[in-house]
């Protein structure tokens, strides 16, 4: 049998590496009086559900019963066994046979034993306040806190008496204190995911960004040749918060020849700055989404959105949107 009490060893939660260590989980203290070892002897003689049972065989069942019953009371426990097992041979039945059966192998301790045959009792007829009354109790022997007190309180629904009671009063603490422990762990499990969760989405939020950072070529002019590739800058730019500059060209411009040394120049000096060049001819389909009508046309692009706009060949209005909204 195990001692009263079952102390813990002081452990701690290693919270090192907060993130990826596991979580180590203290003993919990609890009253470890009247636990007993496990038996581990063959199953027990069960009835055979399929045999008919006659009135006959009901008489003589009940019979072995009283004689069970008169056995325990003389304290003939290994008698009581074998009479409960003619019983049950006549009459499978009979939930209370099961369960009487089960409480003889209580006071054998035999736990095991008795878990068997409340479960038996329990399959026959599932309300049977008996059946998880001595469930509960074998399982209690067992120290199976958070079982035990589930079947007894079920038992206390269905037919309350004294014995469960004074058995819910041995249980119940310590069912709570493990029941608060998983709670606790529980707790913990979650916000360790929850931080988990955080830390993975800020390094793919950081994998993402240095991605989008990739896109760009600082102090370039970076050449776009389609809606697809466009897209693509634009989405990187409102990654990393970067104002992009979108400039329509073309080769046979006389004002853009004009303009684009002073747009390549600007790109060197405002490097945090995304300076985009489409030649209207060769990506047709970004010149009709943007609506170019004339060019040389700067758009002015944050988050995304236009915010400005430059047409003609304006070096001092260009150099001026861009100082306002670079800044």
């Amino acid at each position: 049998m195990a001692g009263p009490k079952q102390h813990s060893d002081a452990k701690k939660p290693d919270f090192s590496n907060e993130e990826d260590a596991d979580i180590i989980e203290s003993d919990v203290e609890l009253d470890n009086s009247g636990v007993v070892e496990p038996d581990y002897d063959p199953p027990q003689k069960m009835g055979e559900p399929s045999v008919e049972v006659t009135d006959d065989k009901r008489d003589a069942a009940q019979t072995e019963k009283l004689k069970a019953i008169d056995a325990i009371s003389e304290g003939k426990l290994d008698e009581a066994i074998d009479c409960l097992t003619e019983a049950m041979m006549l009459n499978p039945t009979s939930a209370i046979l099961y369960a009487t059966r089960a409480s003889v192998f209580i006071k054998l301790s035999k736990p095991n034993a008795a878990i068997r045959d409340a479960d038996a009792a329990l399959e026959i007829n599932p309300d049977s306040a008996k059946g998880y009354k001595v469930r509960g109790m074998a399982r209690t022997m067992l120290g199976l806190w958070e079982e035990a007190a589930s079947d007894l309180r079920v038992a206390s629904k269905l037919d309350y008496d004294e014995e469960i009671g004074s058995a819910l009063k041995k249980v119940e603490p310590n069912a709570q204190k493990i029941e608060e422990h998983h709670r606790k762990y529980e707790h913990l499990r979650k916000e360790r995911e929850l931080k988990r969760n955080e830390r993975q989405k800020q390094q793919q939020k950081a994998a993402q960004d240095q991605e989008a950072l990739s896109a760009f070529k600082d102090g370039r002019v970076i050449g776009i040749h389609s809606t697809g590739e466009l897209e693509s800058k634009l989405n990187a730019a409102t990654r990393t918060s970067r104002l992009v500059i979108l400039y329509f060209t073309a080769t046979w411009c006389g004002p853009c020849r004009f303009i684009s040394p002073l747009y390549t120049s600007l790109a060197v000096k405002y490097a945090k700055v995304a300076f985009l060049k489409v030649d209207i001819d060769e990506a047709r389909d970004v010149a009709a989404h943007w609506n170019i009508s004339s060019v040389p046309t700067f758009f002015f692009i944050k988050n995304g959105k236009e915010v400005d706009k430059v047409v003609g060949a304006d070096k001092s209005a260009l150099e001026r949107k861009i100082a306002q909204y670079a800044g």
